[in-house]
């Protein structure tokens, strides 16, 4: 099996427990997330793969990290996360990413980044709810981090922090690639 088709069924299977254990109809699921009612039945079938905003929406719609929705095993309380299995779920023609290093419930979603951002390119992340902080610390490069319309240059070495719940784009406007690594801190589904 792919890990493409190890990933579709975790997502499907994790979906469709969450969505259980919160007690969410499809319906209200689809409501909560923004999604289509047919794009969380194809999930929940492992019928797609769908994008990382999709993802997103869906993970924070029921409270949980992203790790969470894609994890193969529940494992013990300490979990390491070999650099193999890092999971890329953006990436670019041109080099930029960003992949998913870890997670936990504690008590919402907490998960943490690495970000590759080639010269010229951005990517850009709907609101997430309420509560919602996120850390960026940039080791290689110039970040621009525009949140919510205003941009902030944030230089290597330095950290920012921001509540995520408004638009916010990552950008490159410099010559050279940006590193970062950012940590995303979700309140739990209520």
């Amino acid at each position: 099996m792919s890990d493409l088709d190890l990933l579709t069924q975790s997502l499907a299977r994790n979906v469709r427990r969450w969505r259980a254990e919160r007690g969410f109809t499809l319906d209200a699921l689809a409501a909560r997330a923004g999604v289509s009612r047919g794009m969380l039945i194809q999930i929940e079938q492992a019928r797609t793969n769908p994008s990382l905003g999709t993802v997103v929406k869906i993970a924070d719609a029921l409270g949980v990290s992203i790790t969470t929705l894609l994890d193969y095993e529940q494992g013990p309380k300490v979990r390491i996360v070999p650099a193999e299995q890092a999971v890329r779920l953006w990436h670019t023609a041109a080099g930029s990413y960003n992949r998913l290093l870890a997670g936990a419930e504690a008590p919402g979603p907490l998960e943490m980044w690495d970000w590759r951002l080639m010269p010229g390119e951005g990517s850009a992340s709907d609101p997430h709810p309420t509560g919602t902080v996120e850390l960026i610390h940039v080791t290689a490069g110039e970040l621009t981090l525009t949140v919510d319309g205003l941009e902030h240059r944030v230089p290597a070495g330095a950290s920012a922090s921001f509540e995520a719940n408004v638009p916010h784009t990552y950008g490159n406007q410099g010559a050279v690639p940006v590193d970062m690594v950012m940590a995303v801190s979700v309140p739990p589904a209520r």
